[in-house]
């Protein structure tokens, strides 16, 4: 039995794994000021970060949860492994022979179980690439070159081939010192009727590599038409191996994913190959499951998404039914990234991998630039399939639909979605729509309808109705600054629509001091039923003002109302800045920032005219 670590061998191990560079290989981190970095802790879920290291004392520790700890610790409670398999594995990277107490370097296999079952994948990996070569593999090759592969394109990406025999591997890792139960333990054989076997037979081979680069399983193509397999094999869940939490391409693309703050998650190993081949380096895909909440536990470390919406998440799918339904799942877990989500579907139904055959390298990055938000193409897809040329469809798409805007947790973000829903199917009756998500979704969650409540006033909208019944009641207390007001300032339907009412009728400066004849010529102009009711609802409604007082409470309200649209558009340049590198887009960095000035001096001329009156 092996003896214990000398302890210089373990401060030599400590002195070579600087801790921000190996927990760097599993989360992104940020400077936090004071010689300390900050991250999104892989130990539990949190919003912002509250993971610390501080590289200068080799500590790290979670604000959120608690743990601590130096290098070592960090590799334990990342990887499962005890103290000596923690050391055995920092020894590895840092290239250190270890030697123990009882005796010399301890041999391999006397090592951890999983340093044991790496050096076997790693092994393995070696084993398929070489055989790519071989005159059995030349299915293999025409299918990488059918594909626009080229040698060094499987060579950078490890592809190798399986030999269409029932011992190969198994022979080979045997040969190097390994035993049975460590080959099927890690997934690499399967116990036969005679004796072990190799699971990956005639198959095209993918290595499937952690963060950190080390191969922890294989995804495996046919390729043979005597193969009565699946047409993709996976290595099984393994001490090494869960399907649930590995992205194949996470290697290569978490540098580029936390540059960037983007990740685009594709179908397919040839998918990931060709987003990278044409310049999108962030793909990654799943193996062989579904993309779930434990991949978006592994992209939230490197993304480091938090409150300022500041990433983005891209999923690509296939145009076709299938792939609709592969995006609406997605939608299922968008709400758990902080990030913003988008899908990207090529019209023609081509995935990436053929999209690069036909069209070339541009196309893939054209593909993933025109991304769309995933609510709006779960929404669009959804009523996509009604004729909404009738009442009746128009009805049963808002019925379909109304479900995906219903769970929306953002309120502001569902409310503007049920406005665009409304536009979709054409109805122009926002209230209408909201009150049909409302009754939909109670109906599906199993609830009582209950009688529509009165939901709570936005205040663009409260400041935008007062706007409006000064208008009607009190024009010449607004003046030229109303009939100034750009067509979007009123951002609710119906307020949209007295404004046109209120212009057509010649604006508040033909208007006098309003009284009877003024509000007569509005409804002359209204020829909607909802906008007639608002004109007299805003005629007779009282304003929230004593008389003496109303002159600098409509100066207020305009004030208010002019500033809403400047405040919309500082949010909107703001977002677009967010998404920009300020050093590869200065152009349009500086551009954007110089908007964002004159915005914001239009503001406080605007709260200043509001605070003075």
């Amino acid at each position: 039995m092996a003896g214990r670590i000398r302890d210089v061998d373990i401060a030599l191990v400590r002195e070579r794994s600087p801790i921000a560079d190996v927990i760097g290989e599993h989360i992104q981190l940020r400077n936090a000021g004071g010689g300390n970095l900050k991250g999104l802790c892989p130990f539990h879920d949190e919003k912002t970060p509250s993971f610390n290291v501080t590289p200068e004392r080799g500590m790290f520790f979670c604000f959120g949860c608690g743990e601590g700890g130096d290098v070592i610790t960090f590799v334990e409670k990342i990887e499962h492994l005890s103290f000596t398999e923690a050391v055995e594995r920092l020894a590895q990277r840092a290239g250190i022979q270890l030697q123990y107490e009882q005796g010399g370097y301890v041999p391999r296999r006397d090592h951890g179980e999983r340093a044991r079952l790496i050096e076997a994948h790693r092994i393995a990996a070696e084993f398929y690439a070489e055989k790519l070569m071989s005159p059995e593999a030349a299915p293999g090759r025409r299918f990488l070159s059918e594909r626009g592969f080229e040698r060094a394109d499987a060579e950078k990406f490890g592809v190798g081939y399986a030999p269409a025999e029932w011992e190969a591997l198994t022979r080979h890792l045997l040969g190097r010192g390994f035993t049975v139960d460590e080959l099927v333990k890690g997934g690499l054989a399967r116990e036969g009727r005679r004796g072990p076997i190799d699971r990956f037979r005639g198959r095209l081979i993918w290595p499937i590599r952690d963060a950190t680069g080390d191969v922890i399983g294989f995804g495996a193509r046919k390729l043979l038409d005597s193969d009565d397999g699946p047409k993709y094999l996976n290595t099984p869940d393994s001490p090494l191996y869960k399907k649930s939490q590995v992205l194949y391409g996470i290697d290569l693309a978490k540098r580029e994913i936390s540059k960037r703050a983007q990740a685009v998650i594709v179908e397919g190993y040839t998918d990931v190959m060709a987003c990278h081949l044409a310049g999108v380096p962030t793909a990654v895909a799943t193996c062989g499951t579904s993309f779930g909440e434990e991949h978006i536990k592994v992209l939230r470390r490197f993304l480091l998404d938090q409150a300022e919406f500041r990433g983005e998440v891209i999923f690509t799918f296939d145009g076709d039914e299938a792939g609709q339904k592969a995006a609406l799942r997605a939608f299922a877990d968008e709400q758990k990234f902080v990030t913003q989500t988008y899908v990207a579907v090529q019209s023609d139904g081509l995935d990436p991998c053929d999209l690069r055959v036909k069209q070339g390298d541009a196309a893939v990055r054209d593909l993933i630039a025109s991304r769309e938000p995933l609510f709006q193409f779960a929404i669009r897809s959804t009523i996509s399939r009604y004729d909404l040329r009738s009442n009746e469809g128009k009805i049963a798409a808002l019925d379909a639909a109304a479900p995906i805007v219903a769970g929306i947790k953002d309120a502001g973000l569902r409310k503007r979605y049920a406005i665009d829903l409304d536009r979709w199917l054409g109805f122009m009756d926002e209230r209408f729509v909201m009150q049909r998500i409302s009754e939909v979704s109670g109906a599906q969650q199993g609830r009582r309808r209950r009688a529509p409540q009165a939901a709570p006033v936005d205040p663009s909208a409260r400041v935008e109705g007062e706007l409006l019944k000064l208008a009607v009641q009190r024009p010449a207390l607004l003046g030229p600054r109303f009939d100034a007001l750009e067509a979007d300032a009123f951002t609710t339907p119906e307020h949209a629509a007295l404004h046109r009412v209120i212009m057509a009728a010649g604006g508040v400066v033909s208007a006098g001091h309003g009284g009877r004849e003024w509000v007569d010529r509005l409804m002359e102009h209204a020829h909607e039923e909802g906008t007639r009711a608002l004109v007299t609802r805003f005629a007779v409604e009282p304003i929230h003002a004593d008389a003496h007082a109303e002159e600098r409470y409509a100066n207020d309200i305009m004030a208010a109302a002019e500033a809403m649209p400047v405040d919309r558009a500082i949010a909107q340049v703001k977002s677009r800045i967010q998404r920009l590198n300020p050093v590869e887009e200065q152009q349009e960095y500086n551009k954007l920032f110089g908007e964002l000035v004159a915005l914001e001096q239009r503001r406080r001329v605007l709260r200043d005219r509001l605070a003075g009156g």
